[in-house]
């Protein structure tokens, strides 16, 4: 039999797991973490190369932090965990004064681009790999993968624990709870660090300014909700434990 504060407390726990969990979902699959103001693209001298960046971008090719980065940086970019995006005038309008139509075009980090090496100097192969950097970002890859593995893993947890009729699993679930929003705290702090360090290596060009995105909010939100969420479950067992013992030991006496 569970007290009713107990239920109470398991019933806002899974409500915080779940909107933490929507909130980490929405932010991993979307690329506004970061994102780049840039002047608007009219019909400056150096339109064709802003269209010939544009058109490399699209195009794939090699994997190149520096094309891809100057691209960003130059048409109001924003980049995320697995997508990158610029803001451009629609194909017949890249020579077009005002008020030109604007389009967003993407494209994702595939598995192999997410493990290629960072260099000291982004686009500069003899330059040497940047341990840090390149495990900043495999790091902010991973933990969110691995944050949301744990919170599903504690929800068939407690899917058995209910089958079961056991409020002893909660305090497993509420740890994996805590690891999951240490992880994706952890992922902030990684991808943060890591854009730090690109601006160090490739500095903004002039008039371009970069801002966190609401992606990256949206993760920083999920962190302490499963934060809080292990809190409830591990009071919950804990305080579920001492009082069945203490009842075990009155009946005993």
């Amino acid at each position: 039999m569970v007290d009713n504060r107990y239920a109470t407390a398991l019933v806002i726990a899974c409500v915080l797991s779940l909107l933490a969990t929507v909130y980490l979902s929405v932010a991993v699959g979307t690329q506004h973490w970061y994102q780049y103001s840039s002047p608007t693209v009219r019909g400056e001298a150096n339109v064709s190369e802003l269209r010939s960046l544009y058109e490399e971008f699209m195009a794939g090719g090699e994997f190149d932090e520096k094309t891809y980065s100057d691209t960003l940086f130059r048409l109001n970019g924003t980049v995320g965990l697995w997508w990158r995006c610029v803001l451009v005038p629609a194909a017949a309008n890249w020579y077009r004064e005002p008020d030109a139509k604007m389009e967003v075009e993407c494209r994702n980090f595939t598995l192999p681009e997410q493990f290629t090496p960072k260099y000291k100097e982004p686009g500069n192969h003899n330059s040497g790999e940047d341990m840090l950097r390149t495990y900043l970002w495999r790091c902010q890859f991973l933990l969110p993968l691995v944050s949301l593995g744990l919170v599903v893993l504690a929800g068939l947890t407690g899917f058995f624990a209910c089958l079961c009729r056991s409020l002893t699993p909660a305090l497993c679930i509420g740890v994996l709870h805590l690891l999951a929003g240490l992880c994706t705290l952890a992922t902030v702090c990684c991808y943060l660090a890591g854009m730090d360090l690109l601006h160090r290596v490739s500095m903004l060009p002039d008039k371009v300014d970069g801002s966190l995105g609401w992606s990256l909010y949206l993760a920083l939100i999920s962190s302490p909700l499963h934060m809080m969420a292990a809190a409830l479950l591990v009071w919950a067992a804990r305080s579920h434990s001492q009082n069945y013992y203490r009842m075990t030991a009155y009946r005993v006496a």
